[in-house]
C-alpha cells in the first residue's frame, strides 16, 4: 500500500516522507525539484516530474502500487502570488486538477490535501473553527480555497475520499537535527528569527508592534512540523478505514506573539536578536489560532511540542548549517 507524496521533497513534505517511511510504510515521491531537496528525502523513492503531468502520475501509481496521495505541491508565497497570480493559478490549481485526472487513470481516490488556515482570512472571532467563513485575502490563499474545492467536487463526481488540512504556522525542525527549513527559500517568521541571530542577515523586520495583543505584535499559531506530519499519517489512516472526506484544523489552540518568538530566541541562543519594528502590513490580522478539537476526535491527534521545542529545533537545524 504506497503512499505517493507530491512535493515531497521540500519543508514539510520531507518531514512528513520520513515520518511515514518510519511507520514502515512505501512511500514514493513526485517533485519538480524546482523548490525542493533531493537530499532532505534521504533516500526515499524519487520520480523528478510535475504534477500537471497526468499521464507521469498514472505511471507512478501504477508501477509503485499507489492507493493514498499526499498533495503537497504548490507555490506558497502570499507576496509572490499577488505579483504573479496566473503562475499560482496554473501550479495550484490547474496543477490540482491533473493530479486528480492522473490518480483517476491509476484508479486512485484517496487524497489527503495540504491546505492553509490562509483560506479563512481575517476572522471573526476565535479560536478559528472548521465551519469559520472562508475569505481568503490574497492569491495564494485563494488557490488553497479553491483546491479544496476542486477536491471536494471530484470527491462528488468521481468517488474521490478527502481530508484537507488546513494548517497553521508550520515550523521547527526535526527534533534530531536531520530536516528543517531552508532560510534561503522562506519568508517564514522562524528562519527569518534564526537568520538575524546567527548574523546571515540585518533586523528582522516585525510588522506592526500597536497590535491590541500583551505586547503590541502580532499573534499566531505555531505547530511544529513534527506534529504535523503525525497528522497527515493519521489523515491517511482515516481514508484507508474507509472514514468519511472531511475538513480539519490543525493547530496548537495557543496564540504566540512576534516577540516571544524573538524572546524564545534570545534564550535560546545566548544573545540578543536583532530586530526592528516597521509598519503594520495592509490585512494582517492582530490574532489567529486554531480550534483543533475536531482534528483530535476524528483523527486521535494531538500537538506534542510547543513554542520552546520550536525554538530549539528550529535553531540547532540553522545553526548547524552555518556550520
Amino acid at each position: 500500500m504506497t503512499i505517493l507524496v507530491t512535493g515531497g521533497a521540500g519543508y514539510i513534505g520531507s518531514h512528513t516522507v520520513r515520518q511515514l517511511r518510519g511507520e514502515g510504510r512505501d512511500v514514493v515521491v513526485l517533485d519538480s525539484l524546482e523548490r525542493g531537496n533531493r537530499d532532505a528525502l534521504l533516500g526515499a523513492p524519487f520520480v523528478q516530474g510535475d504534477i500537471s503531468d497526468s499521464a507521469l502520475v498514472a505511471d507512478v501509481c501504477r508501477q509503485h502500487g499507489v492507493e493514498s496521495v499526499i498533495h503537497f505541491a504548490a507555490y506558497k508565497s502570499v507576496g509572490e502570488s499577488m505579483v504573479d497570480p496566473a503562475k499560482y493559478w496554473r501550479n495550484n490549481v490547474q496543477g490540482t486538477v491533473d493530479l486528480l485526472e492522473g490518480m483517476l487513470a491509476a484508479d486512485v481516490r484517496r487524497i489527503v490535501f495540504s491546505s492553509s488556515a490562509a483560506v479563512y482570512g481575517n476572522p471573526d472571532s476565535l479560536p478559528i473553527r472548521e465551519d469559520a467563513p472562508l475569505r481568503p485575502e490574497n492569491v495564494y490563499a485563494e488557490t488553497k480555497a479553491v483546491m479544496e474545492r476542486v477536491i471536494h467536487w471530484y470527491g462528488r463526481t468521481h468517488g474521490v475520499r478527502w481530508v484537507s488540512l488546513r494548517y497553521f504556522n508550520a515550523a521547527g525542525a526535526s527534533s534530531d537535527g536531520v530536516l528543517g527549513e531552508n532560510w534561503d527559500m522562506s519568508t517564514n517568521l522562524l528562519p527569518l528569527v534564526m537568520k538575524a541571530a546567527l548574523g546571515a542577515s540585518g533586523p528582522v523586520k516585525v510588522f506592526g508592534n500597536d497590535y491590541p495583543t500583551p505586547d503590541g505584535t502580532g499573534v499566531r499559531d505555531y505547530i511544529h512540523v513534527e506534529d504535523l506530519a503525525t497528522a497527515h499519517s493519521k489523515a491517511v489512516d482515516h481514508l484507508n478505514a474507509g472514514r468519511d472526506s472531511i475538513a480539519l484544523n490543525l493547530g496548537t489552540g495557543r496564540g504566540v506573539s512576534v516577540m516571544e518568538i524573538i524572546r524564545a530566541t534570545e534564550t535560546e541562543h545566548g544573545r540578543s536578536v536583532p530586530h526592528e519594528f516597521v509598519d503594520r502590513r495592509p490585512g494582517d490580522p492582530a490574532t489567529v489560532y486554531a480550534d483543533s478539537r475536531l482534528a483530535n476526535q476524528v483523527l486521535g491527534w494531538t500537538t506534542t511540542k510547543g513554542i520552546n521545542e520550536i525554538v530549539r529545533d528550529a535553531h540547532g537545524w540553522h545553526r548547524a548549517a552555518r556550520v
